[in-house]
């Protein structure tokens, strides 16, 4: 296995596009429990589905809730199935 060390050119390209670090909110996710930040963590995702949800709904007026889920869902993930090429 090769295991090069990155060189700080490569790291700090690495790092350009995100977000300072938010230490505040560091320490509050550290004095949760390892549930309390599972349950967060979810209620971070319920929102964010139902955030994509609902503007999908005002895209999709006539589409059901559960086609609404499921181009959710869609969207979401990030595997797509394809056929192999030699059964076309």
């Amino acid at each position: 296995m090769n295991t090069k060390t990155p060189t700080s050119e490569e790291i700090q390209a690495l790092v350009q596009g995100l977000d300072p670090v938010d230490w505040v909110q560091l320490r509050l996710t550290a004095s949760l429990s390892p549930g309390q930040r599972i349950l967060a963590g979810m209620q971070a995702q319920a929102f964010a589905m139902a955030s994509l949800r609902g503007t999908l709904r005002r895209k999709f007026p006539e589409l059901s809730q559960s086609e609404l889920n499921m181009k959710v869902l869609a969207y979401l993930t990030p595997v797509r199935m394809e056929r192999p090429k030699d059964s076309q």
